[in-house]
């Protein structure tokens, strides 16, 4: 099957990281999950702390998400109108996150984040943005990217201050670093910008496509008790199925067509299977839910120690090793004991509701 894609895709993958070159070896051919665990076509069993890199919050096929897609499909569509499914998952999302007091659906990260930029831009009239070195908000450079792009380092807001932010639209961040490894906000870090934005009459906008609903019920801005003008969001809202969103104040939401002058659309925007599995993962994130996704971050955490320097926020962890050569030795001795993690150190490992106390151990066993 790997020659056959390679005919097919450019590097025979549809998503670099999916060639495994950072870690050497081909990568597994998965063809079933269920709960923590997934399965490879030759039969072997994987602890899985991928989680479709975030979005599978609940596990793999969770039959509460399951049965609402099934339903879904099963109920036509999409249609090409508003329905009451996009209106449940939106209102959802407004109760947990009240920054948001109106959002647009759309199909990915990339279309949310470049359509935010594209508001603050016309809410502002300023050309320049503030996106941090080594951050990722998609492959939206076309329209973030250029002259007009300022990055600097990641936690350092005196670099921040010298920037002509009279000049700026919007500065955009993950309030937590999650493409580079897990990284946490210094401390005074976020409440900063937001002091700066303010002075300076800048747009602040959280990426939580990663953070949004995993690290506390409503996101990284509950978590640091910081209020964005916009948010972007992902992977979580969709329970495993392709959907994003963006949102924010209403008078910059206005701004959207129809009600507005800046024009964004989507053929399979808020499609009915989406919207479902949105529904139904967020109904399962109770407070339960999240205090056991601490338990296991935890355990973890600690047991983790012994191999590398962790970072973890909630439920989101990164394992630093001191070289690429290190870390791929030990992607290949968790992979052979029995444990999947993201082919790159510079992509976290996910906890779900569906890791047990047995999966932990499994994990460190290999590890060690």
């Amino acid at each position: 099957m790997i020659a056959e894609a390679q005919e097919l895709f450019p590097g025979g993958v549809n998503s670099p990281i999916r060639a495994y070159r950072a870690v050497g070896g081909d990568p597994p051919t998965l063809v079933r999950g269920k709960g923590s665990r997934v399965w490879d076509s030759d039969g072997r069993e994987y602890v899985d702390w991928v989680g479709a890199y975030g979005p599978l919050i609940v596990g793999h096929a969770h039959p509460a998400v399951v049965g609402a897609v099934h339903d879904a499909l099963e109920a036509g569509g999409p249609f090409g109108v508003t329905t009451r499914a996009e209106v449940r998952l939106g209102q959802m999302i407004r109760r947990r996150m009240p920054s948001i007091e109106r959002l647009r659906f759309c199909t990915s990260g990339t279309e949310a984040a470049m359509s935010a930029v594209r508001v603050a831009r016309a809410a502002t009239g300023r050309p320049l943005l503030v996106r941090f070195d080594n951050a990722y908000h998609g492959h939206s450079e076309a329209v973030m990217g250029g002259p007009g792009l300022l990055t600097p380092p990641y936690n350092d807001l005196e670099e921040v201050a010298a920037l002509p932010l009279g000049e700026v639209a919007a500065i955009i961040v993950e309030p937590v670093a999650g493409n580079a490894g897990v990284v946490p906000p210094a401390a005074g870090f976020l409440p900063g910008l937001r002091e700066l934005c303010d002075r300076h009459g800048v747009l602040l906008i959280f990426d939580e496509v990663i953070t949004g609903f995993r690290v506390a019920p409503g996101g990284a801005q509950q978590l640091f008790d910081v209020r964005p003008d916009l948010t972007v969001l992902g992977k979580i809202i969709g329970g495993g199925l392709p959907v994003a969103a963006y949102g924010g104040r209403a008078d910059l939401m206005d701004l959207v067509a129809p009600a507005g002058p800046v024009y964004q659309a989507g053929t399979l925007a808020g499609h009915p299977a989406a919207m479902a599995a949105g529904i139904a993962t967020l109904e399962l994130l109770d407070d339960a839910a999240y205090r056991r996704l601490e338990q296991v971050g935890d355990a973890l955490e600690e047991g983790l120690r012994e191999v590398g320097r962790v970072a973890r926020v909630g439920p989101m962890l990164t394992v630093f090793l001191p070289d690429e050569a290190s870390f791929a030795a030990f992607h290949r001795r968790l992979r052979e004991g029995g444990a999947l993690i993201a082919p790159s150190q510079s992509e976290a490992w996910f906890v779900s509701t569906a890791h047990t106390d047995e999966d932990v151990q499994r994990t460190l066993d290999a590890a060690r």
